[in-house]
């Protein structure tokens, strides 16, 4: 095991596809439970993904995965030995946030899958690492590894089943912004454990950095700057203890969720060199053409393990923590205010995936009261459908407070221009000053689009034909929804257009 080779591209079920998959018989988009089985598949096979995320986080799931797999694709399986030359990742609940019995199906699914693979006489074991969100702790990952250890030692008695796996590799997934700017603490504790436990290091790490929920909770510019933060200080941790590390990150196609698509590649690896892992979501999978998407994966699989380490300075550390602390505040004041509308259209943003209800970050920190929000695709989906990208939300006030500083954002984010202009394609000032006439929380919005406009020397707003459609469905959305009638049709349509739900 100490050998393997780590996956450059995890396929994952994330549902912010707006088009349909090019599989899909029926066209409808929406993902079954039932259809991930060949969507796993297919992702290997016809895409090149090496990796696949089976999500076990608060969406149904098919239990029986790996029997499907090997019974349904029997001879690719046995050419590609899941395990060794292609790899299945859980990703568990997180037993501190939602009800624990999804997590013993998870758990049993692995040990199960090691017997089922050792009878074929398929690489084993199959599956040997799960991905825990929302950790906040080392005491949370070590629970899960001990817990593990000890279902498979029981599970090997009570079955007269000989016990040949007991050791389960959890790859730490951090999703808050407070979390990833200072995770040497979890990181160093979590090492004095497993020596606890186990009497040695971990061979190696994959630590995740989360994108998505970050920028829910804190905008855009602090969900990036964190992340580079947590990039830096997975390495030097692994400097510092001989452990080879292996960051992997969550990343979407729209740059609030992380802006890795086809089409900009070289943005993200000037942005996040050293990641050696990249979520492929499903808008990156569906919603561009398949000849762009293939070579893309490949490019990723072929370059991302060579992109070189860069490690921060405790100076560019400190000012990075500055800008977080800066931007956050001017973020959450408003999407607190406007809430109520966001989750209203998002309400209508449709289903990809058979998802149970949403545990809720947003209520989470005390910083931000208890209001509630969607989970980051629908509420991406919403904003951008009403033409106010979320990428623009504190963003210009909490630029205007950071050059007083005299700190650079752009040291430390270095596609901030790309990525504003890009989301800055598809603002409908109409609909931003109708909402703003009867929502001072919008009038916010409005002042972040004015200082971004004067920062970057040029009117933010569409730039092409299909930017100019794209205007029109989000006018028509503004329209409907205030007549009371439906806009999931216009959420589709938009979406297509800026190939991302959201």
């Amino acid at each position: 095991m100490a050998q393997r080779s780590i996956p450059a591209t995890m396929a994952t079920q994330h549902p912010d596809n707006a088009g349909a998959p090019y599989w899909e018989k029926d066209g409808d988009g929406f993902v079954s439970t039932q259809e991930e089985i060949q969507e796993c598949t297919s992702s290997f096979r016809d895409l090149g993904c090496q990796e696949f995320m089976w999500d076990w986080e608060g969406k149904y799931v098919d239990e029986a995965v790996v029997d499907k797999l090997f019974h349904t694709y029997y001879d690719y399986f046995r050419r590609h030995q899941l395990g060794r030359d292609v790899f299945l990742t859980f990703r568990i609940p997180n037993i501190w946030q939602e009800a624990g019995y999804s997590l013993a199906r998870a758990m049993m699914a692995i040990h199960t899958a090691e017997s089922f693979a050792r009878d074929l006489k398929f690489h084993t074991p199959p599956l040997f690492e799960v991905i825990l969100p929302m950790t906040k702790s080392a005491e949370n990952i070590i629970h899960i590894q001990r817990t593990f250890s000890r279902l498979s030692t029981f599970t090997g008695k009570l079955f007269r089943d000989p016990c040949y796996f007991s050791y389960l590799r959890v790859l730490p997934l951090l999703e808050r912004v407070e979390d990833l700017a200072a995770p040497r603490k979890l990181l160093d504790r979590y090492l004095m454990l497993h020596r606890r436990e186990y009497r040695s290091k971990p061979e190696y790490l994959r630590l995740h950095i989360a994108r998505s929920d970050p920028a829910l909770n804190s905008g855009l510019v602090p969900a990036v700057v964190a992340g580079k933060i947590a990039l830096s200080e997975y390495h030097r941790f692994g400097r510092d203890h001989g452990i080879r590390v292996f960051p992997a990150i969550g990343v979407g196609t729209l740059p609030f969720r992380g802006g890795l698509s086809p089409e900009r590649i070289d943005d993200f690896l000037k942005e996040h060199s050293g990641i050696r892992t990249v979520y492929i979501q499903s808008a990156f999978r569906y919603d561009f053409p398949f000849p762009v998407v293939k070579r893309a994966i490949a490019r990723l699989n072929r370059e991302l393990p060579k992109t070189p380490v860069k490690l921060m300075t405790n100076a560019e550390v400190a000012e990075a923590r500055r800008i977080c602390r800066l931007f956050t505040p001017h973020y959450r004041r408003t999407v607190i205010a406007v809430a109520p509308i966001i989750n209203q259209i998002a309400n209508q943003v449709p289903a990809r995936r058979e998802r149970k209800l949403h545990v809720g970050l947003f209520g989470y920190s005390r910083s931000v009261g208890k209001q509630r929000l969607p989970r980051a695709i629908p509420f991406t989906a919403a904003l951008y459908s009403l033409g106010v990208p979320p990428e623009l939300i504190g963003t210009g006030r909490g630029l205007r407070e950071l050059q007083k500083t005299g700190i650079n954002l752009e040291r430390h984010y270095r596609n901030f221009r790309n990525d504003i202009k890009f989301a800055g394609r598809y603002l409908n000032k109409e609909n931003l000053a109708h909402l703003a006439a009867h929502h001072r929380g919008w009038r916010h919005v409005q002042e972040d689009v004015q200082y971004l406009e004067q920062y970057l020397g040029t009117e933010l707003g569409p730039r092409n034909k299909s930017d100019r459609l794209h205007h029109h469905f989000a006018s028509n959305v503004l329209f409907l929804w205030q007549e009371g009638l439906p806009v999931t049709n216009e959420i589709i349509q938009s979406g297509k257009l800026r190939r991302s739900l959201g």
